[in-house]
């Protein structure tokens, strides 16, 4: 067995507070965030910049965990389809991926994104910066 810890960095801070109030992806209306960073990870965002594009890893935590089939999009007229071939956060470990666009980052730590789809409260995971979109390697051929 391999012990694992996880550990959150930071907590999201949003406007939303609902999961029924919540849209299905950032570019779907999503409100601007803030995440509040534990002091003990400030020296993480050194690099990063306003702007930038960053990936943000988010707990789901208040998601079901025991699911494995969703109709996407929660449309019941869409056939059910496994967790993973969706953005549902339904899934037995919910980790939300979220792309954002930094737009400020406060001395205290607090980094402001443009749209994130996360409710108030959520634990943030990790901070990743976005890099190249992904491009299969049968689209160079």
């Amino acid at each position: 067995m391999i012990d694992a810890t996880l550990r959150f960095i930071g907590t999201v801070r949003s406007e939303l507070r609902d999961r029924k109030d919540a849209p299905k992806n950032e570019s779907e209306g999503a409100p601007p965030a803030a995440i509040v960073l534990d002091p003990a990870y400030l020296e993480g965002l050194d690099g990063l910049a306003i702007g930038q594009e960053i990936f943000v890893l988010t707990w789901l935590h208040l998601s079901d965990r025991d699911v494995l089939k969703v109709h996407p999009r929660n449309n019941k007229t869409i056939p059910k389809r496994g967790v993973f071939s969706t953005r549902s956060p339904a899934r037995p470990n919910p980790i939300g991926q979220h792309r954002v666009r930094i737009t400020d980052i406060e001395d205290g730590g607090t980094v402001h994104v443009d749209a994130l789809e996360a409710l108030d409260g959520t634990p943030v995971v990790d901070i990743k910066p976005a890099g190249r979109p992904y491009m299969s390697p049968s689209a160079t051929d």
